[in-house]
């Protein structure tokens, strides 16, 4: 795996996705030198044509990335991937048959009129050569990835439940290109440090070991150190099970956190002038979407108003950094009586308290904007975890280990948990969600926040994790 904007990412996705880059690059590059012939190096090179190629090529990438192509997980079948691959050059011409009525002269060779019949007729071509080679791309890849070469053998050292999570996260990720050697587990007899020493030594001689992840959850006694160095001496990597943990889930797991790993773990770093950028990018992002909002709001208003009794704005108390107590500010969603009888409460499916347009705002994310006014107040960042309220906080702080290192950081719009998990109703979601906030809070950076910035979009635009 390779590290990223501070998250982990498997090798063949890159490969993935670069070879992708340069197939759809190419084939528009094709359509543009078939039809344009004598006057495309005119094109490409004196009217800028290079430029357009690039924002096709990143078009198709991000049409690609929005139907999940990159994301095998949610890749239920064969016919699946090659019915949403089908779907990218449908996208993309729309979008480009978009392009050529209102501004034709961001097309390929539209700069002089005398290449205007050509216009359409490159793009389309490369459309063409790109289905049958984003097909064959893929088939060719499936292929690729099975090569011996670019397997990774591992020996799983360990027989507990934290080693069969490890054990089982890497047999549901195949795109880690991992194939798991063995494992303590299938070690017959008794388990003591030498019959696990004996296996572990078969294992990696006999089929050849890359890496070895240990996964023990009482060391003393059953480790095999001797072994274990001599095998590092070999140039065999040797891994803890909480690294490749985190690498498969991006996600920090509570259960087997120590207090000593919050001192002496790598990461939690908090660099003075990194937080003045990611502060800066935090007000930006901020101020540009309140003005883009700035159109919506009367209409936002009127709904409201029209809906249901109560004011338009709802403020409510919540934890920020350290502890301190802020008014977060919201559209209102709920009637004006919502809590009077039951108290604060989770807000569940189908919850009766939601009104009609509280619905559709929930589900747009446009009951979030006023909470960029609490982002420029300093109460908030635009990224960072969910604030809480108050009485939650007490309760959850009781029923979760470490649940008050996720106020060492401003509270977000989004945040890493918001993108990777859904709204939380319970005390189980609120762990699973301090998981991945833990996972932020220990990678946090100016690339991760953009990276959670871009997958927001994603997200709202797909509808996926309303609440």
């Amino acid at each position: 795996m390779i590290r990223l904007f501070n998250v982990y990412y498997p090798i063949r996705t890159l490969v993935l996705l670069i070879g992708e880059a340069l197939i759809v690059w190419t084939s528009f590059l094709l359509g543009a030198w078939i039809i344009l012939r004598e006057d495309c190096y005119l094109v490409l090179y004196v009217e800028g044509g290079f430029v357009n190629l690039l924002v096709l090529t990143v078009l198709v990438l991000l049409c690609s990335h929005g139907l999940d192509l990159y994301d095998t997980a949610r890749l239920n079948t064969k016919g699946d991937l090659y019915f949403r691959l089908l779907l990218v050059p449908a996208v993309v011409a729309f979008v480009l048959a978009l392009v050529s009525y209102i501004w034709p002269n961001l097309l390929l060779g539209g700069l002089h009129p005398e290449h205007s019949p050509y216009r359409s007729g490159s793009s389309a071509l490369g459309l063409l050569i790109l289905t049958f080679a984003l097909f064959g791309w893929r088939l060719g890849f499936t292929w690729l990835v099975q090569l011996p070469i670019l397997v990774e053998r591992v020996y799983v050292l360990g027989t507990g439940e934290r080693a069969q999570r490890v054990v089982q996260g890497l047999r549901q990720n195949p795109e880690l290109g991992v194939e798991i050697a063995s494992w303590t587990g299938k070690l017959e007899g008794a388990v003591t440090r030498d019959s696990v020493a004996a296996h572990l030594m078969e294992v990696v001689h006999r089929q050849k070991v890359h890496r070895v992840i240990v996964a023990m959850p009482d060391r003393r006694g059953t480790i095999p150190m001797r072994e274990l160095l001599d095998l590092r001496m070999q140039g065999i990597k040797i891994e803890e099970a909480a690294t490749w943990l985190e690498k498969i889930s991006g996600k920090i797991e509570v259960e087997s956190l120590h207090p000593s790993w919050l001192v002496f773990g790598e990461g939690f770093r908090r660099n003075t002038f990194v937080k003045a950028i990611r502060r800066a990018i935090s007000v930006i992002i901020s101020l540009i979407g309140l003005i883009l909002a700035l159109p919506l709001l009367p209409f936002i208003i009127l709904a409201i108003r029209l809906d249901s009794k109560g004011p338009v704005f709802y403020t409510q108390t919540r934890v920020g950094k350290g502890g301190r107590l802020f008014k977060v500010v919201k559209f209102r969603t709920m009637r004006q009586d919502a809590e009077a009888e039951s108290g604060p409460r989770w807000a569940g499916d189908h919850d009766p308290r939601v009104t009609r347009v509280g619905k559709f705002l929930r589900a747009s994310r446009l009951d979030e904007i006023p909470q960029m006014w609490c982002v420029l107040k300093g109460d908030m960042a635009f990224v960072g975890p969910r604030p809480e309220r108050p009485e939650f906080i007490e309760m959850l702080s009781k029923e979760i280990p470490y649940y008050g290192v996720r106020h060492i950081v401003r509270p977000g719009i989004t945040g890493w948990a918001q993108v990777k998990y859904k709204y939380g109703r319970s005390v189980d979601d609120s762990r699973e969600k301090l998981q991945y906030d833990l996972f932020y809070i220990k990678n946090a950076s100016i690339g991760l926040d953009l990276l959670i910035m871009f997958q927001t979009v994603k997200t709202v635009l797909l509808g996926r994790g309303a609440h």
